[in-house]
């Protein structure tokens, strides 16, 4: 049975339990293959020209790929839930709110959700990985943190570049990043993994949601599949008791798509001023 069809269940205390404890869950199977299927159509039809004026991230100026680079073709899609004029930008919404979601979320922060975010990575064959970072470091959520929900559009394994957690780091405090090897990483920063930690690759079936709290040290190295694709569409929240967030996930959105009014973070962080990162990376 998927978690789709337990839903009215909710989560186990066993399930909550392992979330605090390792900092993150698996959600097997919220999402349905037809729903899945749905969001691959409508993405890759939006991307069947190359970069979208505004909404790729190439497109918006924020990275520019190299010719050869799989990501010069495939950039991800930052934020397309405020695109209404694209065919990604309902359905972003859509899945943005999806009351499983929200549920399950719920149920693992222990109070309401609040919508911050949303993206969509291609992650064609041959493209470069994310390097290792924590979440909270971008959206600077306080008190408390982001969350992410990662849902799997295809499956995924170490192979295709599938997402790295790193367990029990829920609790550290936002680390400061240094400079990533370029080499192997689109993006930019790079943490180290703590000492007596390690990185486990998540094996999971397309529909499957990832959550992670913002504090969680997690990446992916690249996709040296020949023709596979690992397609993720990932929403970002922060608790309702949360009173800072950066500017950048402004508007926030309760699930029932009424906006939220939070402070705006000022000020720099623990690596200095960070006002002008724009996004989880």
């Amino acid at each position: 049975m998927t978690m789709s069809e337990t839903l009215l269940r909710r989560l186990t205390p066993e399930q909550v339990a392992f979330f605090h404890r390792e900092g993150y869950f698996v959600a097997k199977g919220l999402i349905t293959p037809e729903e899945v299927a749905t969001i691959r159509e409508t993405f890759m039809t939006q991307a069947k020209d190359g970069p979208v004026e505004g909404l790729s991230e190439t497109a918006r100026g924020n990275r520019v790929y190299d010719p050869t680079d799989p990501l010069h073709r495939y950039p991800r899609m930052m934020q397309p839930h405020r695109h209404p004029e694209h065919a990604v930008g309902p359905l972003s919404m859509k899945y943005m709110l999806d009351q499983r979601i929200g549920d399950t979320l719920h149920d693992l922060y222990g109070e309401e959700p609040i919508a911050a975010q949303s993206m969509f990575y291609f992650k064609p064959p041959g493209a470069r990985g994310q390097d290792f970072h924590q979440d909270n470091f971008y959206l600077r959520v306080k008190p408390g943190t982001c969350m992410a929900a990662w849902v799997a559009i295809d499956d995924c394994d170490e192979q295709n570049g599938t997402m790295m957690v790193v367990p029990t780091t829920q609790d550290y405090e936002v680390l400061c990043p240094e400079k990533s090897d370029s080499t192997q990483f689109f993006t930019d920063d790079h943490l180290d993994i703590p000492a007596g930690c390690v990185k486990v690759p998540m094996i999971l079936n397309a529909g499957d949601v990832l959550f992670f709290n913002g504090s969680v040290i997690h990446g992916s190295y690249p996709n040296t599949s020949k023709d596979r694709f690992r397609r993720s569409l990932i929403c970002h929240y922060v608790p309702s008791s949360c009173i800072e967030v950066s500017h950048w996930y402004k508007p926030l959105y309760r699930f029932n798509g009424v906006e939220v009014e939070k402070v705006t973070a000022t000020g720099g962080g623990p690596c200095g001023n960070m006002q002008a990162v724009k996004g989880p990376h």
